[in-house]
């Protein structure tokens, strides 16, 4: 039996990316704003995990790899929407 009736794991992950996503954009184009109050706390990055630029050098190729999860409030906000509204949906 899958998890999440028939819509199925990867639709709950399309759902929670899509929520991120927006969330995030929108702390993004609040931050422009400048609204006192609770907002600085809504479009502040908290950074969860950041990997150094790794470098991996093969004389022929040169890869750069790096990885860098820097999510603000709203974030969070736009994945727990986005998990109630695949729960209801």
């Amino acid at each position: 039996m899958r998890w999440g009736g028939t819509r199925g794991i990867w639709m709950l992950l399309l759902f929670l990316f899509v929520g991120a996503l927006l969330g995030g954009l929108l702390g993004e184009v609040l931050d422009s704003v400048s609204l006192a109050g609770i907002m600085p706390y809504l479009v502040k990055r908290y950074v969860l995990l950041n990997v150094e630029d790794i470098r991996l050098n093969l004389f022929i190729l040169d890869f750069h790899f790096g990885v860098l999860f820097a999510p603000n409030l709203l974030s969070a906000i736009g994945i727990l929407l986005a998990a109630w509204l695949f729960r209801r949906w």
